[in-house]
């Protein structure tokens, strides 16, 4: 598998990289390509990558706005591009089929919350909402424990320490090599079950030892390392790091809990396990 990551940002887009999206692929001809999390900004990089009409399914960690609003610009791309939206399906032989998105529950209605606008005083107000995400996705609910197949991939979900439902992700291949995204968590067993003996962690840490005392919303680099050696992953990618954080001593933090190789996350970085 190939994970590409398109946003890294913590939080909310930065200076430097906009708001979480990686993407997998699957080593094959035709390959399985899944969308991990859309945050905020994130659409412009991704459709700089890949043809957002090739997406085998997009998965949502959570529903915070810096991991899945972008989803409100996917919808108006998928929606309302010409070739779908304009004419006769028989004269553009072109049928557009919906885009499996797994999320948590609610997902279908927190988007179209944040897309919908109400149209006050616009004269030809009647029959104008178009804020029905089915016309586009097909959504699925992600639970503890769930497996869902996309193409020759499995992704597994597993409940983790969040103040708001979110999920750590499992993606195996068909030769059983395994990448897992901690989406947002602080540490707990379930993350560690998420990661256990993954080929790649990639994990975020957008909390500070010392600095950052909150506990059940995210990792410092030192649980995030204490986490990957714990779940004996073979290496470990430290992401969704916020501006006001020096990487360097997020880094270092790790370094002192997990023996394996530590990596940061750029936009456009690139690792295959």
């Amino acid at each position: 598998m190939k994970l590409t990551a398109i946003g890294t940002a913590g939080s909310f887009p930065g200076r430097a990289a906009l708001a979480s999206c990686y993407l997998i692929e699957s080593d094959e001809d035709t390959p399985t390509r899944i969308v991990l999390d859309l945050g905020s900004g994130a659409l412009s990089p991704l459709q700089q990558t890949i043809d957002t009409d090739r997406i085998s399914a997009i998965v949502l960690s959570h529903l915070h706005p810096d991991h899945c609003m972008d989803m409100t610009g996917l919808y108006v791309k998928h929606r309302f591009d010409p070739k779908f939206f304009n004419g006769d399906v028989s004269d553009t032989g072109t049928i557009r089929t919906r885009t499996p998105v797994l999320a948590p529950p609610g997902a279908k209605e927190r988007l179209t919350r944040a897309y919908y606008t109400d149209p006050g005083r616009s004269p030809v107000a009647n029959g104008g909402d178009d804020s029905n995400f089915d016309h586009a996705f097909d959504f699925t609910d992600l639970d503890h424990g769930s497996r869902h197949q996309i193409g020759t991939l499995t992704v597994e979900s597993f409940l983790v320490d969040h103040p708001v439902e979110a999920y750590a992700l499992r993606i195996t291949d068909a030769a059983g090599r395994v990448i897992t995204y901690s989406g947002d968590s602080d540490e707990c067993d379930n993350l560690v079950a998420a990661a256990s003996g993954a080929d790649l962690f990639l994990c975020e840490a957008a909390f500070q030892e010392d600095r950052d005392t909150a506990r059940g919303i995210h990792l410092t680099g030192k649980r995030a390392g204490r986490v990957a050696q714990n779940a004996e992953a073979s290496a470990l990618v430290l992401t969704h790091i916020p501006i006001w954080t020096d990487c360097s001593i997020v880094r270092g933090e790790a370094a002192g809990e997990f023996r394996g190789p530590i990596e940061l996350a750029k936009p456009g970085a690139t690792w295959t396990v």
